[in-house]
């Protein structure tokens, strides 16, 4: 077999491939016997009609079509790995040549990784924020304790902020009650902004047995989007009642003896959290400097095919199990189906070049991915997943996913590395040292860089 390579652009390449007929003898081989296996001849057995009699029944040139079908992906394969090249996705192939006993020719075009060198990113400099708990955040988290060991008494009053109330609902359009219009004890926090809006006004004021009318637009069911009359009746109203701040709450709610140190624990929570957040932006913005040093041209085909299956999957999985239409999702977004596009073809263009330049990286620093960090990050996977780990590892094998895997590990590793290089600092001024960091989080900061912040906004909009 002979084969050469025709570089069209910097992600695509023309494969010119030339095979010897004497190569096709066992894909011929094979392309008879399967015929052998469809057809019907009087006179013979089935699976032992004589080649001689296949090309007089069926013709010569189906038994060509079945072999060179047969045997193209494996000359395209050999012809790749001959010329080194790191085919992406399916190419498009041509025959351009075929004699019988003579010679099989094609020509095989596809886009392939472009070559990317890495920079010197030794003097990549960042700011983050500070690591800075307040008093009031504190309290914020202790208050928010409180709020969930909080009880509720029946009270002869009007409504208030705050208090739960439970009520009958009615909704009309054009005066027609709708069949998914009626509701009867919903519970209900004053203030929360749980329901329909206009409601915390609505019910404000008013005691048992009181009600009101108020206009909202519906956000789902038979009547999403329109206006309906709802007509709401408090049938009860609750105050909250707030346990006391002290030694003995502290003792309910948590394992700690004295209110203080629940005080210091949740301060200490909330270092970490915003410890996290501070690393996580670290490495956001390490990556977007390291990605304005490297000149990355994308494969046209991949970036089509990319957005495409940005779109399907927002779409037809995420917000179709939220019951929103793409519509109603860019209502909610304020785009224009134009912005939503352009902004999904510059999502995709990042997550390209992000795979493609920290591959690059995990090639130029040999980076490669053990056992134990691989298991790590199949667990993490597993449990986003809402699988068990034994479930979730049967179908990544079974789905041909590890190597998958290994990449996402392998670059959240090579970000790891261009952080440890880079400068950070926070807003204080202060140097933030982040060698110490869990380069699992840095997978996951990849991860959202690749993925796009899709289904954040779509979570959003719902």
């Amino acid at each position: 077999m002979k084969s050469a390579v025709e570089t069209l652009n910097p992600t695509r390449v023309r494969l010119t491939v030339e095979v010897p007929f004497e190569e096709l003898k066992d894909s011929l081989d094979a392309a008879y016997k399967k015929i052998n296996q469809q057809v019907t001849v009087k006179g013979f057995r089935k699976g032992k009609i004589p080649a001689r009699v296949i090309d007089q029944r069926f013709g010569r040139g189906a038994v060509l079509e079945e072999a060179v079908n047969d045997a193209l992906p494996k000359f395209y394969t050999e012809a790749v790995n001959e010329a080194d090249l790191n085919p992406l996705g399916q190419p498009d192939v041509d025959i351009t040549e075929l004699k019988d006993g003579e010679v099989l020719a094609f020509t095989a075009e596809v886009d392939v990784r472009p070559e990317i060198e890495i920079p010197d990113f030794s003097g990549i400099e960042v700011e983050v924020d500070a690591i800075e708990v307040s008093d009031e955040d504190v309290e914020k988290s202790v208050e928010q304790l409180r709020g969930r060991f909080a009880s509720t008494n029946d009270v002869e009053r009007a409504a208030a902020e705050g208090d739960v109330v439970t009520i009958d609902l009615e909704a009309k359009v054009d005066g027609e009650v709708l069949p998914d219009g009626v509701a009867s004890d919903v519970s209900y926090t004053i203030g929360s902004g749980e329901l329909l809006e206009g409601i915390d006004e609505a019910v404000t004021g008013l005691e048992a047995g009181g009600e009101a009318t108020f206009t909202s637009q519906l956000k789902g069911g038979s009547a999403e989007g329109k206006d309906a009359e709802v007509t709401v009746k408090v049938t009860k109203v609750s105050a909250k009642e707030l346990p006391e701040l002290d030694d003995e709450f502290a003792q309910m709610a948590s394992e700690f003896d004295t209110l203080e140190d629940l005080k210091a624990d949740s301060r200490k929570r909330l270092e970490n959290m915003k410890q996290y957040d501070q690393a996580t932006q670290a490495q956001e913005r390490v990556l977007e400097k390291l990605l304005e040093l490297v000149e990355v041209p994308i494969p046209e085909k991949l970036l089509a095919d990319e957005v495409q299956t940005r779109k399907h999957n927002l779409e037809h999985h995420q917000l179709g199990q939220m019951g929103l239409t793409i519509e109603k999702y860019l209502e909610f977004q304020g785009k224009t189906v134009e912005e939503f596009d352009a902004e999904t073809s510059e999502q995709a263009i990042k997550g390209i070049k992000t795979q493609f330049v920290l591959d690059a990286l995990v090639n130029k620093e040999k980076l490669g991915v053990d056992q134990e960090e691989l298991t790590e990050h199949l667990m993490r996977r597993a449990a986003s997943s809402g699988m068990s780990p034994d479930q979730f590892a049967q179908a990544v094998v079974e789905g041909g996913q590890v190597p998958m895997l290994v990449g996402e590990v392998a670059r959240g590793k090579a970000l790891a590395v261009v952080v440890e290089a880079a400068k950070v600092v926070d807003t204080n001024g202060e140097v933030v040292d982040l060698s110490d960091e869990d380069e699992e989080q840095a997978v996951e900061t990849v991860e959202a860089a690749v993925d796009g912040d899709d289904e954040v906004k779509a979570d959003e909009a719902k």
